[in-house]
Parts: structure tokens; C-alpha cells; sequence
């Protein structure tokens, strides 16, 4: 509006919004820094929640000093950002000149603002902004220190879910079983588990499903241990990923993994193994900051995470980064060369077999089925050439799928949209 009228009005309009930013970031960061003691996570909207629920039990978890203090913090806090916002913003030190091509500069002004589109997403990959961006360490202090907190608070409130409408779908009887059978040979394998993106029993032949698809997964699944009654918790990477690694139930509306706060305080089988000393590996081709899955990774206790950017730019094509082929021939290439601390724990998660099915493999004439293929034989690929190593007759390989995608489209049964097959 600048560019076109010279009017006193858009002087106090910028007064009044810097004003009120400056005052509401005064108190995100204030109330964040008094709660951070006593929460253990940054700040979310979560205090909301707390204040308009029980306003006066809120404040009676504080001493009255406390809250005068708080808001005496916030006040001058406020000041010193409004200071900021007059000196460079507001204040102007000499008189505004309307341009002479106005309608140019507006365009390009408007071209501008739009383009801030793309450092707010977080970029032009598959990933979009959030906590996990800047989760880097094993120590859970240092990525809380590295959050925004008025960026956390605004994520938080605005991914807000009912977490009471979720239920459970069996009986506690009925889900629990009462004896395990032996089927190891030592008591401290090392374990490789293989993540696989959206499979299910529909594609295994051996399960009553399609032929000549998953040949290699029929075939483990005679050799192995093949369970045969197993179910998806959810239909997405995420939700699937906290089922997997922490036992975490999926939730029909909501994901775990978009609370960093509260995957904090997950359980999980990489910390039970670390504390037992195993050491652990995370590969995948992709973005591992999708849907906050590093912070998760991290809190899960994960050392040391492979992904997408490890790769050269040459080897990932596709929107999903790496390809399956290319992960696992980085995988065991890592397995032979570097010197292994046993007994170890490494997650190999794919995503070949992912939307939109483009892969640098040609069997089936079917896109989708075809993609399923080749990450079969990737898979089958990588474990033959592990027979061949030292590390196999002491290595226990997990075969499981996140969650079912893609194939068959529909089912008559929707409990038959998430069989997946567990080796």
C-alpha cells in the first residue's frame, strides 16, 4: 500500500501491528523460559489447554512473585522488541516517495511475498517445516535449546487433535499370548530390521495373495518365521514407524510422531538394546526430517542416521530420494567396510514402493506391482549377499511393513486393508 498513498494511516497500522507482535512474542518466550524448568520440552499449547480449562489451578502451580515477576519480564521484553521494531521499521528518517512505475513495484513486491512461501514450507522436498529440523545431538537439552519456541508453539497449536476419540480395537485378552517359542541359536544376535514401505500380504503368494510378485518374501517367509494373523497399526510411515519401533498404538486421527515432546518419553526397542549394549544404525534414502522423524529417531536413542543427503545427487532420482537399490548396496557396502561394534542393531527403512511407483526396474507390466517387485528384489538382493558374510550366522533379520499401501484397491473388508506379513 506504501507504494501508492503516502497517508498517516499505514504509519499507526504498522505501530499497532508491530505493537501487538512484539508483545505476543514477549510472552511466548518469557512463559517459555519459566516453564521449561518444570516441563522438561519447549513451549507448545499445551498452557492454553491448562488455562482456559482450570485458569485457577494453572496459576496455583506458581508463586505469586513468580507471575509478577513473569510479567514483569514480559513487559520490558516487549519494550526492547518494540525499540527494534520503531528504529528499523516504523521510524522513518526521511519522508516515503510514491515510485513512478507503481504498478511495477507493487508486482514485484506481491511476487516477493509469495515467494516467502518457500522458506515457511522448508523448502522444495517432500518434507515440510518442523521440530525435527533442528534435532542434531544425543543429548535431548541441546535439541531443545536449538527449537524456536514461538515456532513450536504455533506448530503445536495448529496440529491439535482429539486425542479421546482413539479406542482400542481388540480385547487385552485376546491380544496377549502366553508362551514364546525358542528360535535362536545365541541370546545376543545381531539384528537387522528391514522397514518395508506400504507391503502386504496381498502381494505374497504364499498368503493367498497375487503370484509372481514378492517371489523373494514368499521365499523368506518358508525359510524364516512367517506370521501369518498380523496387522498394520495405521496407514502411514509415521504412525507405522511408532507402532514398529516403540509399541506405540496407531491413532485413527492423529500422529505421535508430530509431538516431539511426547515421543520424548516413549519406550523403545533401540534404547532397550543400547542400554544392553547394542549399537545402533539408521538407513533410509529419504528425507529423515519428514513428519518429525528425526527428533524421533533421536529420542528413540538412534546414533547414527543415513539418509537422504548421504547420498550423492546422482543416486537419487526419484521424489523419494535414494532408490531401494542404491540404499542397500550403501547398507551392505557400510556392513563390510567400516568395523562393526557387535552385537549391533540397524533399521534398513525403504520407499521404492511408494507413489508415484517410479523405479529403475521393468518385470510386471502393472506400475504399481512392478514397483512392489523391485523392492522384493532389492531386499532379496541384499540378503543373499549377506548369507555370504560372517556376520549372517549371528545376524536375526526382521522383515515388516509399515503399514499396507497402494495394492489391492478396494477391500470388501476393511480389516483386510491392513494384513501385513511379519518375518
Amino acid at each position: 500500500a506504501s507504494a501508492w498513498t503516502k497517508s498517516s494511516i499505514l504509519r499507526r497500522i504498522r505501530q499497532g501491528y508491530f505493537g501487538i507482535i512484539a508483545f505476543v512474542m514477549s510472552c511466548i518466550f518469557i512463559i517459555d523460559l519459566g516453564l521449561y524448568g518444570f516441563w522438561g520440552f519447549r513451549l507448545d499449547a499445551t498452557p492454553i489447554f491448562y488455562f482456559f480449562s482450570s485458569p485457577k489451578d494453572a496459576m496455583a502451580s506458581v508463586s505469586f512473585w513468580f507471575i509478577l515477576l513473569g510479567i514483569l519480564a514480559m513487559l520490558i521484553y516487549a519494550a526492547i522488541l518494540y525499540g527494534i521494531f520503531y528504529a528499523v521499521l516504523i521510524r522513518e528518517k526521511a519522508p516515503l516517495k510514491i515510485p513512478y512505475q507503481r504498478q511495477y513495484v507493487s508486482l514485484v513486491l506481491l511476487l516477493l511475498t509469495a515467494a516467502l512461501f518457500i522458506p515457511i514450507r522448508g523448502g522444495f522436498s517432500v518434507s515440510t517445516m518442523n521440530l525435527s529440523k533442528v534435532y542434531y545431538s544425543q543429548n535431548q537439552r541441546m535439541n531443545h535449546a536449538a527449537i524456536n519456541p514461538a515456532f513450536s508453539f504455533m506448530y503445536s497449536a495448529t496440529h491439535q487433535n482429539n486425542f479421546d476419540k482413539q479406542y482400542r480395537f481388540m480385547d487385552p485378552k485376546v491380544a496377549v499370548t502366553d508362551s514364546i517359542p525358542q528360535i535362536l541359536n545365541t541370546q545376543r544376535p545381531n539384528i537387522i530390521f528391514i522397514i518395508l514401505e506400504s507391503f502386504s500380504t496381498h502381494l505374497m503368494e504364499t498368503m493367498g495373495g497375487q503370484p509372481n510378485v514378492a517371489v523373494n518374501m514368499d521365499k523368506f517367509g518358508k525359510e524364516g518365521v512367517l506370521f501369518t494373523n498380523f496387522y498394520a497399526n495405521s496407514f502411514r510411515t509415521d504412525r507405522g514407524l511408532a507402532s514398529i519401533i516403540s509399541g506405540y498404538p496407531g491413532q485413527p486421527s492423529t500422529s505421535i510422531m508430530k509431538y516431539p515432546e511426547k515421543t520424548d518419553g516413549l519406550p523403545s526397542i533401540p534404547r532397550s538394546l543400547k542400554n544392553a549394549g547394542y549399537s545402533l544404525e539408521y538407513y533410509y534414502g529419504g528425507d529423515a526430517d519428514f513428519t518429525n522423524m528425526r527428533s524421533y529417531l533421536v529420542s528413540s536413542g538412534i546414533e547414527k542416521i543415513i539418509s537422504e543427503t548421504d547420498f550423492p545427487l546422482s543416486e537419487r532420482p526419484g521424489k523419494w530420494g535414494a532408490p531401494d537399490h542404491t540404499l542397500f548396496q550403501r547398507f551392505l557396502k557400510d556392513l563390510k567396510e567400516e568395523k562393526q561394534q557387535e552385537p549391533f542393531f540397524k533399521i534398513v527403512q525403504t520407499s521404492s514402493s511408494h507413489e508415484p511407483f517410479e523405479v529403475p526396474f521393468y518385470r510386471l507390466d502393472d506400475k504399481v506391482l512392478n514397483a512392489f517387485a523391485y523392492a522384493d528384489s532389492c531386499v532379496g538382493d541384499f540378503v543373499r549377499q549377506y548369507k555370504e558374510t560372517p556376520m549372517w550366522k549371528n545376524t536375526l533379520i526382521v522383515l515388516v511393513p509399515d503399514h499396507l499401501g497402494a495394492y489391492p484397491r478396494p477391500v470388501e473388508n476393511p480389516l483386510e486393508g491392513h494384513t501385513i506379513p511379519l518375518i
